[in-house]
């Protein structure tokens, strides 16, 4: 084998394991997804991934220092076309090969910044970390799946955006406990976990269902190649979703939902079914 496909290689499947230790959901979307597409969503998950853990984890650790480092790091990776960290490495394979725009990785590096900063957020400062922090993810894969295709990737932007908006709006629900506890943090503008009750959930709950329905359009025109594996993505964010609308404001404030693993294989067993008879 050529020692440089080799490199290559090895730092996307570094990111192929680190999307499978952290996210099983994740993986079993990209699974679904056709093999040309597995190892280019592995590594973007890296990317952001491990940029998340620079905000969220590392609390005894300097973490502007850190991120800024990996911010500094990525563009010279990018520009270089190489990197000794495989993540980054990984990640400017896809940059590169798929031109996804500067301004995009700019967004999502500034929402993981404003992650350090801040803990409440109004409503300009909420559109713009779940645009930077969500919806440029989904907009990188479908830099991907599109192949090139501008005309394909400006057609289904919008409904991608819509798709990260709902996962990343889900997920502030699903992590309300948890990133009011150990991070101080509310993002949604204007709430305060101590009054969390049923009209405020109510709220968000219609906002998301507006950005789930405005997704699944998008998700119908999707390449055939990509189309199942992220309907496999919406349909679990759909019934975590599903499962947080059933319970009471003071459940989703005492505990992380989750999906049990079993729950998800039935899901795509059922997706597949779906598929496979023209009925998903």
């Amino acid at each position: 084998m050529d020692q440089q496909k080799l490199f290559d290689d090895t730092a996307l499947e570094c990111s192929k394991i680190i999307t499978q230790r952290y996210s099983t959901s994740f993986t079993l979307g990209i699974r679904t997804l056709h093999q040309k597409f597995h190892m280019p969503v592995y590594a973007i998950y890296g990317f952001v991934r491990y940029a998340d853990e620079i905000v969220d984890t590392f609390h005894d650790k300097d973490k502007q220092g850190l991120l800024n480092a990996f911010t500094q790091d990525t563009y010279k990776a990018i520009e270089e076309g190489i990197s000794l960290n495989p993540v980054l490495h990984a990640f400017q394979l896809i940059v590169n090969r798929y031109h996804i725009e500067r301004a995009l990785i700019a967004a999502f590096l500034k929402s993981m910044e404003m992650d350090l900063d801040f803990t409440t957020y109004n409503d300009s400062r909420y559109k713009e970390y779940i645009y930077g922090s969500a919806e440029v993810v989904g907009l990188m894969c479908l830099k991907v799946f599109c192949e090139g295709d501008e005309k394909e990737y400006d057609r289904l932007k919008h409904a991608a955006c819509k798709l990260g908006s709902a996962f990343q709006k889900v997920n502030f629900l699903r992590d309300l406990k948890s990133d009011y506890e150990d991070r101080g943090r509310v993002y949604f503008p204007g709430v305060d976990f101590r009054t969390f009750d049923q009209t405020i959930k109510s709220e968000i709950e219609a906002d998301i269902e507006q950005d789930f329905e405005e997704a699944l359009i998008g998700i119908r025109q999707l390449p055939k190649g990509a189309m199942f594996g992220v309907k496999i993505a919406y349909l679990y964010y759909r019934k975590l979703f599903q499962k947080i609308k059933n319970l009471s404001p003071e459940i989703i404030t005492q505990k992380r939902i989750r999906i049990p693993n079993s729950r998800k294989m039935m899901l795509l067993a059922g997706t597949y079914l779906g598929y496979k008879t023209g009925l998903g």
